[in-house]
């Protein structure tokens, strides 16, 4: 029967001490990135296969990790998962998922939970990015909020910048020669409605205009996407573009439109928010959108967790830039 290769043979292959073998394939340690690849794929070569026990004997660790979200249809948790796993996948860690279903004593029930399991830290999500109350007070692990916040400023949390988000979209659409854009968004108390709104209006009012008419706040819905197209097209203004506030809006809008006779871009360009693959492909034409990089938000997370748990925490928010995606709803 073959014996199991051990760390000191990854170690000599990957030609690094023990110690920073260990270190590079259980997360630890401020190791240079190409070090702990050398490391990992020395480890995948030989087929190598860490013992939980020991490692949990040896470190006081279960090498496990929660995630808590409110997104039961894991629009936004599954990518965040993804990023997560990502990096605490080069520390062999395992993430369990718990979904509380927006219920407070679910949460706090898989809160105890994981804590009963040992798990060495936990990270917090959910469908929305406005700050939420802490989930505990004083846990015996160290806790993340990712793409929510926490109210708590000494809480890390990492977050998209959806303001700059809506810059990027703004600016796109003025570098493609637009200015009469009208803006069109979900719930005015929404936070992500509102903050995304409001930096699109100061943009462009940094350029000296504003929207084509008052910003129109509705739904998350392709159904006001819709209807904000025949606000739009009654009002008779005289509107070039129109920035939404996410996609499920943007492909209603474009829906409508069209059935209206405009033509996009060329009579109307459009930019939409989240660029969830299932709106930007399905709309017609496809969708030019901001991406938040949930995957990057959930990596950046889980590497603070990291941190954290080797003892070095990071306090307050951590807002990650959003990118945009162009496609034929803004070519010209």
């Amino acid at each position: 029967m073959d014996r199991a290769v051990t760390i000191s043979q990854v170690a000599a292959l990957a030609g690094v001490s023990t110690g920073t073998a260990s270190k590079a394939l259980n997360g630890r340690g401020a190791l240079r990135p190409e070090t702990r690849l050398r490391v990992q794929q020395a480890a995948e070569q030989l087929g190598f296969v860490a013992n939980a026990a020991a490692r949990s004997l040896q470190t006081g660790r279960t090498y496990t990790v929660g995630m808590i979200t409110t997104d039961s249809i894991g629009r936004f948790s599954i990518p965040l998962l993804i990023g997560a796993e990502d990096a605490l996948g080069a520390g062999q860690m395992s993430i369990f998922l718990c979904d509380a279903r927006d219920d407070p004593i679910r949460e706090q029930y898989y809160l105890r939970t994981l804590l009963s399991r040992k798990v060495d830290g936990i990270i917090v999500t959910g469908r929305r990015t406005q700050a939420r109350a802490p989930i505990g007070v004083g846990l015996p692990v160290p806790v993340v909020y990712a793409f929510i916040s926490s109210a708590d400023p000494a809480d890390c949390s990492v977050v998209p910048d959806e303001a700059d988000g809506s810059r990027r979209a703004i600016r796109h659409l003025l570098a493609v020669g637009r200015r009469r854009i009208a803006l069109v968004t979900g719930p005015e108390h929404h936070h992500s409605a509102s903050v995304r709104a409001r930096a699109a209006e100061d943009t462009l009012a940094a350029e000296g205009l504003r929207p084509a008419v008052p910003t129109l706040y509705g739904e998350w819905s392709e159904a006001w996407g819709r209807q904000a197209a025949g606000i739009l097209l009654s009002t008779g203004a005289d509107v070039d573009a129109v920035f939404c506030g996410s996609d499920q809006i943007a492909r209603g809008l474009a829906e409508a439109l069209t059935k209206a006779g405009r033509e996009i871009p060329r009579d109307v360009a459009l930019v939409g928010f989240d660029n969830w693959d299932v709106m930007v492909e399905g709309c017609q034409p496809p969708l030019t959108s901001i991406d938040m990089d949930l995957e990057g938000i959930g990596r950046t997370a889980a590497e603070q967790l990291l941190a954290a748990i080797n003892g070095t925490p990071a306090h307050g928010q951590h807002a990650r830039p959003c990118r945009l995606v162009p496609r034929a709803s803004t070519a010209v």
